[in-house]
């Protein structure tokens, strides 16, 4: 089973800590560190845009990362929100342990 870490910023705090106790609550992520401020600088509606975010890194697993993105989707504010994995290759075996004993998707919305 392939853990993952996943990385969505959102617009503040308030959001994000919404988002994450949803997430929790559903065990769709093990645990999740808010970074901020995140200076992002991309392209939006054909200009560049600059935005102070907050960046949540997430604990998870691969096969939940379609009902945790749906989550994130259907709570975040923005239109088309960064939500991406990546493999976690290596990690201590006892965090691993707990993390994978952490996730059990309830399947509730």
């Amino acid at each position: 089973m392939m853990n993952i870490l996943v990385f969505v910023t959102i617009v503040d705090k308030r959001e994000a800590e919404k988002i994450v106790k949803k997430l929790l609550d559903r065990h769709l992520i093990a645990c999740a560190n808010m970074i901020s401020p995140v200076e992002s600088h991309f392209w939006w509606q054909n200009k560049i845009e600059k935005a102070e975010e907050l960046l949540v890194l997430m604990k998870s697993h691969q096969k939940l990362f379609t009902n945790l993105s749906k989550a994130i989707k259907e709570l975040h504010s923005y239109k088309v929100p960064e939500i991406f994995a990546i493999p976690i290759v290596e990690s201590y075996q006892p965090y691993t342990n707990w993390l994978n004993a952490s996730l059990t998707d309830s399947g509730e919305p």
